[in-house]
């Protein structure tokens, strides 16, 4: 008989633990465990079943077992030992110095890294795609490093959606609610004598006398704290509490709260924690995408407000000093945009009383060329308030310079200040242990100093393929699970579902595709030419197989109907056994897919996947790439860590383009790929060993060759430790250089740089080049000859100390333009009265052909971090 009596209310009870075992709790409660195999595995030990029921989840392990259990493991010395054991290595790992403390004293005390998702652990389920991996693997590699980051973001009651398919293939999202006490978090609380002081509240004004209210969780990430705001708590009113209710989950005024909340309240609850602990103040702020841009403001709000307040000016150039933007959207349409009458509405309500709502509000104007006037653009506001920004891949950086160009009208897209660090992923989570084992120096603890990735060399070719082979197979075990799981949601009977248990084969190609599902990213491309890929899947000699995944946005139907339209293909009897989808797409999941590949695919639309990691992912585990150049790919694939696919780019209609790319990949596939794999040295090799016989296949040399070639080549390439690094060097450092200049002796050079600003700003609609003439050039100019060069320019109210002014010059196409530039500066040669004056200087004529150069002025301050950061030019 089935209970009728339901809970009104459930809470999950914390386990007490003996006094011998006590350390667990913290073992549990470090997600450090998520990437540290030796913690799982002690957990494990202490109940394998208990283990695999909690789904490798230390917190909830700890709650399935029983209290007379917990007593016999407290008085068994072994475990006790091993408990202990585990407890000191984790201090350890939490107390040593790490790479970043042998850069010295000058480098930043403290680093806030403000994101709106966090992707660590399926335990933790606060991300959604990319982002929010991207994320988590920047505060577990800046744990790794000893980067003292703290992370700042929302804490979502129900997460993002879990997807499940209807009978008809179309994608159902349900919202579990998650109860915050059976998460690795803590609650952070007032000081009180016993510790249970009353929970830590942050508070922002709304409209109509209302307040948003938040507490503050606390998750550790190895060394770095992770503070998330939470406003389902007592004391907000219905509207209040949903605030943090779903990631991503609504539009409008719901999303423009969740990032006054993250942006303003971050910083809040940021100072409450420092006061909390002691800590030091962040020296770098980094706004991970314009979510999380309303730092900005609550910053100035800060300067302005304090016992010797600075103006307006003076606090937007202290605050820009220390805060780095990253963008991570190549296309317009990726930037949340709100109604300039929205943010007007919630100012008003006091959220920076000391902040001139006009101001704000000019932060994210798009007051540009083909802008819109009464849009508020949260990543413009985020340029505006960070002066270092940055792309994630080389290309994302170009893509980004060129889109957001507009803000620094009369400058080549490759002076505007947004540079480029990289994407990484972070080792020790997406490398299988299987491959961890290879090499211990290199994925042990420490690992981070040697960077050995050369041992795959040093594996025979069986070895590697046996190993490549064994974690297909795990792959194979896991779809036919997953699969027989998600049919069985679908209103299947186990009746029917029999043929699950053959589907792949550990001897075929396997192929992953696996990721968000926006029509950009064209999950369907290979579905251009179905009895194409149907013949590719069923091929007699060398046969693919593939595995797919990927969540749809809920609002995006036609991401959706793109889910729909290659379930119902891989539903065919003829193929299923070959083409799988797999619902619910996360972390877990990806365990096993990235190492069970042997090919990983990516076939967005160029430019518009800004870096894209998944195939980093894959190659770590040994697994090539089978992708359009686009993102990482573009800077890093050399031609034997796997396949460029080509792009249509001969001004073709989106329907030839995707025809002509489908052409492409399939060609690819049949011709490259699959005989590669298969040892075959054409594309219909006879004799060759084939599915139908496993392990009578001998080892492709040359495939297994490019799988050592790819983990030697792009693991440091593509690790979250190269890429904190480059942060580090690039972006943090500088940053806070540049703050601590801005702020010392009560922020004189802020107050000099907004004073210097506000008069180049007036001053500059009067400067102009006024003629411009050249010396030394003959009648038949050579190269080497010398060219001096003279320009004569009005200032007026300007001294040339407060400009600098450049010769550009390069080889001129027929409409004049430059290309391929140098630029020299030309110095002050004489003062002509009535703020005249004659700027010269000496250049080599470099090049044959059309030579040409032009003159051109920009504002020069030593506190700028680039001439071009006030968006300032005058071109002669």
């Amino acid at each position: 008989m089935v209970s009728q009596v339901k809970a009104i209310r459930r809470i999950t009870v914390r386990t007490v633990l003996p006094e011998s075992i006590r350390p667990l709790a913290r073992l549990a409660t470090n997600l450090r465990w998520s990437w540290h195999r030796p913690t799982r595995e002690l957990f494990e030990w202490l109940n394998a079943d208990l283990w695999a029921e909690s789904d490798s989840d230390p917190v909830t392990f700890l709650s399935l077992v029983s209290r007379e259990e917990l007593q016999r493991l407290a008085a068994d010395q072994d475990v006790v030992k091993r408990v202990h054991a585990a407890a000191a290595d984790l201090d350890q790992y939490l107390e040593q110095p790490r790479w970043y403390q042998s850069l010295g004293d000058g480098a930043p005390s403290c680093i806030a890294y403000f994101s709106p998702e966090f992707g660590i652990t399926e335990v933790l389920p606060q991300y959604s795609g990319g982002l929010g991996i991207l994320a988590g693997d920047h505060l577990k590699a800046a744990s790794d490093l000893g980067v003292p980051l703290i992370g700042v973001g929302l804490l979502y009651q129900a997460g993002y959606f879990k997807q499940s398919l209807s009978r008809d293939a179309w994608q159902q999202e349900t919202y579990p609610v998650l109860d915050p006490d059976g998460l690795p978090l803590t609650l952070l609380r007032e000081p009180s004598p016993d510790g249970n002081g009353t929970p830590l509240q942050i508070a922002l004004p709304l409209p109509d006398g209302r307040r948003l209210l938040a507490h503050v969780w606390r998750a550790d990430v190895g060394r770095v704290p992770l503070l998330l705001l939470d406003s389902d708590v007592p004391g907000n009113d219905d509207a209040a509490r949903s605030i943090t209710d779903r990631l991503y989950g609504g539009g409008g005024d719901h999303r423009l709260q969740q990032e006054l909340l993250l942006g303003m309240g971050g910083v809040k609850a940021l100072r409450a924690f420092q006061k909390l602990t002691g800590g030091p103040a962040p020296e770098v702020f980094h706004t991970n995408e314009g979510h999380a841009g309303f730092l900005g403001v609550e910053r100035i709000q800060e300067m302005m407000s304090a016992a010797n307040p600075l103006t307006w000016e003076e606090a937007l150039a202290a605050g820009r000093a220390s805060t780095v933007f990253t963008t991570h959207t190549p296309v317009p349409a990726g930037i949340d945009r709100f109604e300039t009458s929205q943010i007007q509405h919630f100012f008003e309500a006091g959220l920076a009383p000391d902040v001139p709502v006009a101001k704000i509000l000019d932060l994210g104007r798009e007051d540009f060329v083909d802008g819109n006037p009464f849009v508020f653009n949260m990543a413009v506001m985020g340029l505006r308030l960070a002066q270092r920004a940055n792309g994630v891949a080389k290309l994302h950086g170009v893509v980004s310079r060129g889109m957001f160009s507009a803000l620094w009208p009369g400058f080549d897209h490759s002076e505007v200040p947004i540079t480029s660090v990289t994407n990484g992923v972070h080792v020790p989570t997406w490398v299988d242990p299987r491959i961890a084992q290879l090499s211990p120096d290199l994925f042990g603890a420490g690992a981070e100093a040697k960077e050995d990735w050369d041992f795959a060399y040093r594996i025979s070719d069986e070895d590697l393929w046996a190993l490549r082979r064994e974690m297909r197979m795990s792959l194979v075990e896991d779809v036919r699970r997953r699969l027989r799981s998600a049919w069985k949601k679908r209103g299947a009977a186990d009746a029917e579902l029999a043929w699950t248990d053959s589907v792949l084969d550990p001897d075929v190609l396997t192929i992953g595709f696996a990721r968000r599902v926006p029509t950009y990213k064209r999950l369907t491309l290979m579905l251009r030419d179905p009895a194409r890929l149907k013949a590719l899947l069923l091929h007699k000699t060398h046969p693919i197989q593939l595995v797919i995944a990927g969540k749809s946005h809920p609002a995006d139907d036609a991401g959706k109907k793109m889910i729909q339209d290659l379930v119902r293909f891989t539903d065919d009897p003829e193929v299923r056994h070959r083409i799988a989808f797999l619902p619910n797409y996360d972390i877990a999941m990806a365990r096993t897919l990235f190492p069970g590949t042997d090919v990983w695919l990516n076939n967005p639309l160029r430019p518009l996947e800004a870096c894209g990691t998944s195939g980093m992912k894959a190659a770590l585990n040994g697994s090539l790439n089978l992708s359009v150049m686009d993102g990482w790919w573009d800077e890093m694939y050399d031609g034997e860590n796997g396949w460029a696919i080509p792009t249509a780019n001969n001004d073709a209609s989106p329907e030839e383009r995707d025809d002509i790319e489908a052409a492409a990949l399939y060609e690819l596939l049949e011709t490259q790929v699959a005989p590669k794999f298969y040892g075959l040295t054409v594309s219909h090799g006879a004799g060759a060993a084939g599915p139908s016989q496993p392990g009578a296949q001998k080892v492709p040399t040359h495939w297994v060759s490019m799988i050592k070639h790819t983990m030697s080549h792009l693991g440091p390439a593509v690790s979250a430790d190269r890429m904190l690094k480059d942060y580090v060097n690039v972006l943090y450092r500088p940053a806070a250089i540049a703050g601590r200049q801005a702020n010392a002796d009560n922020y004189a050079q802020a107050k000099t740089l907004a004073a210097w600003t506000s008069r180049i700003r007036a001053a500059w609609p009067q400067i102009q080049v006024e003629n411009v003439d050249s010396v030394g050039v003959s009648e038949d100019p050579q190269i080497g000859d010398l060219l001096q060069v003279n320009a004569y320019v009005a200032l007026n109210d300007l001294t040339p100390e407060d400009v600098c002014v450049e010769v550009a010059y390069g080889r001129a196409e027929d409409n004049d333009e430059l290309v391929d530039v140098t630029v020299a500066e030309l110095k002050a040669a004489e003062d002509l009265g009535k703020g005249r004056h004659l700027f010269s200087g000496t250049l080599v004529i470099d090049r044959s052909g059309s030579f040409g150069y032009t003159v051109r002025i920009l504002p020069k301050h030593t506190a700028l971090a680039s001439m071009a950061e006030l968006g300032l030019i005058v071109n002669a």
